[in-house]
């Protein structure tokens, strides 16, 4: 006797005959004869009582079949079949609608979920196909009822869930000396160690690189300055020999001696060793700048994940006050400043310059003119962004002055703004570690169910109990994951699990990575702070002191529960102000068929990013800093202050300088400035004038807006989803 049934997607629930029954019903009533109950019944019992006690939806349909072709009703069996079969067709429509549209090449945004892929490339179109079947055998098979039904209610969202089976990793920031001392040894990647400085370039580009294929986040480099020094030297010592074995002079002592600066200077004036030792400087420059120039065009051209997509890099310094570290920053610089191709703005990697009081913040600190310069930069190519080391949260007990290694204590973050740097597993750094994975909660949906109790301190009140149902169900969903994720063999990430992940280099090929990967970090992000107050009090926090105060009792209470996460389930458990693109307008489109539109809530395409102050609303930069400062130290997984600013910013670096003290007075961890940038997308000439229609350049006419997304930068807006596109339209400057 049958008593339970396993659905499509793997669900066990309790046999009912009654299902069974109206189907049959259903099909009896398109034939002439119509209905007939004593049959139905009669299939219906020996149905039941002849089956085994589990049996899956396909077998009991197979049964009816079969019972229909042998009872006097034969063409109740032929619509019984019909009837099937178009349930079938239904249940698989919504996959190939979504397939016609990657087919068709549509911008759709199923296609433009991330702007930095192009989906439609034959390799961008096979990963999209991947990436679209994938997602309901996750939803079917790898996840919990609960968290099923939290991702199917709109409550929650599973990132990158296309990756849950790989069973990968989200990012990670390099050990980038590892790779550059030992070579990369890793499956079909190998090389050797450096000893040059273009070496040591173009290993960092494949680390990267190689990285990315075995990981579903972004890349960083947490140290890009002091890893690369030494190979300034070593350079410059080959340019000595090269001029000591053309003239005879011994130039032995240059080779240790300690040098003020690496600049390119005229000869005319100088004569005798001086005049061949800045002959072989000059020279050292030069192969410097043309190791970074090939660095940045690498990491723009360079694809990875079956060749749909550049690498989602990031690369973090200034502080390195050494000669060849100011050498490597500078000719960075320099050359980001040049630009790629015809002098297009360079999108990858996003640089990040690590302020700090004094190293490079003050004038008197010995790298306050590269400050000054990354500021020029960053007025013209929108990098780098900025980290604040000074943050009460970012700064390290062990941090010294004169530590060589001083970057082992120092925060680095990924460009989207991801951050790792706490570690109850081993050391607190940013070196060596990563997310594993994380999660969004829709805390507007929370609030909208509970607009409907008029008193504010119970409305209040509910909101924070289902804010605590739905947050336990995000830490086990991760756990659940993190379980997954560390039956892992570690020869299934190469690279990765033997020289980037701390502690990997003790894996054998075979072992599971386990062992290690707790030393990384579960975040729990949320979106649409600002809507989820319109919900409760009807204000969002820029406008409201009130408002203010209760956004950040919600995110103190996130953090409070993650604490107790962490120690409940021994993991490192953070709040991610959630870097939305693809999410920003699902949660939205889902809570308005759901709720109908709301003003101030739903009534737009998007949610606004985590715990920012609405883009379409008019505030100063000041005001903005002050809103969003505090959010930054409950945000431990990552968060970003951006600033839209007016006018030609090429001629303004003061501006961008204003807003990295507004950081630094605000107690911030990271921020960026967005300002006007036109692009032209036939010759690559950029500038600033407002409406531009007509390149002056070439004279094209396809004029695209360069634009950041959500902390990195995208080729064209073609490539954007609906719902930022409509953010983007929406941003106003803060002045």
């Amino acid at each position: 006797m049958i008593q339970t049934v396993v659905k499509r997607d793997g669900r066990i629930v309790g046999y009912n005959e009654e299902k069974i029954k109206g189907a049959i019903r259903k099909a009896m009533l398109h034939t002439e004869e119509g209905s007939d109950e004593a049959l139905l019944q009669q299939i219906a019992d020996r149905i039941g009582c002849s089956g085994p006690e589990r049996m899956t939806v396909e077998e009991i349909q197979d049964r009816v079949e079969l019972e229909l072709m042998n009872s006097p009703r034969k063409e109740v069996a032929k619509r019984y079949i019909a009837y099937r079969d178009q349930r079938s067709i239904a249940r698989r429509a919504k996959t190939r609608d979504i397939f016609l549209e990657i087919i068709e090449a549509k911008n759709s945004d199923v296609t433009r979920e991330n702007a930095n892929m192009n989906a439609d490339s034959p390799a961008g179109m096979m990963m999209k196909f991947a990436s679209e079947s994938t997602k309901p055998f996750v939803d079917d098979y790898l996840l919990s009822q609960e968290a099923r039904d939290a991702v199917r209610g709109g409550y929650l969202h599973i990132h990158d869930k296309d990756y849950y089976p790989t069973k990968s990793l989200t990012c990670v920031q390099h050990p980038l000396d590892r790779i550059l001392a030992k070579g990369i040894q890793a499956g079909h990647s190998e090389s050797r160690p450096a000893r040059r400085i273009e070496t040591a370039s173009v290993i960092s580009c494949i680390s990267l690189e190689t990285a990315q294929n075995e990981m579903h986040g972004g890349q960083a480099i947490p140290a890009f300055d002091f890893y690369l020094a030494p190979y300034v030297r070593s350079s410059f010592c080959e340019e000595l020999e090269k001029v000591q074995a053309l003239t005879g002079t011994d130039l032995t002592k240059w080779h240790t001696e300690p040098v003020e600066d690496y600049v390119n200077r005229p000869l005319d004036s100088l004569e005798g060793e001086a005049r061949l030792v800045q002959h072989a400087m000059n020279l050292t420059v030069s192969r410097v700048h043309q190791a970074m120039e090939a660095f940045i065009h690498n990491m723009n051209t360079i694809h990875s994940r079956g060749g749909n997509q550049v690498v989602f890099s990031s690369i973090n310094y200034g502080t390195d006050t050494s000669a060849e570290g100011r050498c490597i920053i500078r000719e960075l610089l320099n050359s980001t400043m040049e630009g790629v191709g015809n002098g297009a703005t360079a999108i990858f990697p996003i640089q990040i310059w690590k302020k700090k009081r004094g190293v490079n913040y003050l004038p008197e600190d010995p790298n306050y003119d590269l400050y000054k310069l990354a500021c020029k930069v960053t007025a013209r190519r929108f990098f780098p962004n900025f980290v604040n080391l000074d943050a009460t949260f970012n700064r390290h007990e062990k941090w010294r002055q004169d530590d060589p290694k001083r970057y082992l204590y120092e925060v680095a973050t990924m460009g989207c703004r991801t951050r790792v740097f706490e570690n109850r597993f081993g050391e607190k750094t940013s070196v060596g570690r990563g997310n594993i994975s994380f999660s969004t909660i829709n805390i507007v949906r929370l609030a909208i169910e509970c607009m409907s109790i008029n008193d504010e301190q119970k409305r209040i009140e509910r909101f924070f109990e289902k804010l605590d149902e739905i947050l336990d169900v995000a830490a086990r969903q991760l756990c659940d994951r993190f379980n997954f994720q560390k039956t892992a063999l570690a020869k299934q990430f190469p690279l990765l699990m033997s020289q980037l992940w701390n502690g990997a280099e003790s894996l054998r090929p075979t072992d599971t990575i386990e062992s290690v990967i707790n030393q990384g970090t579960l975040g729990i992000g949320f979106i649409g702070l600002a809507e989820c107050l319109v919900a409760l009090t009807g204000k969002h926090h820029g406008e409201s002191e009130e408002s203010q105060k209760l956004g950040l009792k919600i995110i103190e209470h996130m953090r409070t529960r993650v604490n107790e996460y962490s120690e409940k389930y021994k993991h490192n458990f953070s709040v991610l102000a959630t870097p939305a693109e693809g999410l920003s307008g699902k949660f939205t489109r889902k809570d308005r068929k759901s709720f109908g539109i709301i003003a101030g809530v739903t009534d737009k395409d998007y949610y606004t990013n985590s715990n920012h102050v609405p883009v379409y609303y008019h505030c100063s930069p000041r005001h903005k800093a002050q809103v969003e400062a505090p959010y930054h130290a409950l945000t431990g997984g990552g968060h970003i202050f951006y600033v839209e600013i007016d006018g030609d910013a090429t001629h303004n670096p003061q501006a961008i300088a204003q807003i990295v003290d507004l950081m630094d007075e605000n107690n911030m961890g990271y921020c960026s400035v967005n300002h006007n940038r036109n692009r032209c997308m036939t010759c690559g000439y950029e500038d600033a004038t407002e409406g531009l229609k007509e390149c002056p350049c070439c004279g094209g006419h396809d004029i695209d807006k360069l634009q950041r997304i959500t902390g990195y930068l995208v080729g064209t807006t073609d490539r954007w989803n609906s719902a930022k596109l409509a953010e983007l339209n929406d941003r106003v400057v803060h002045k």
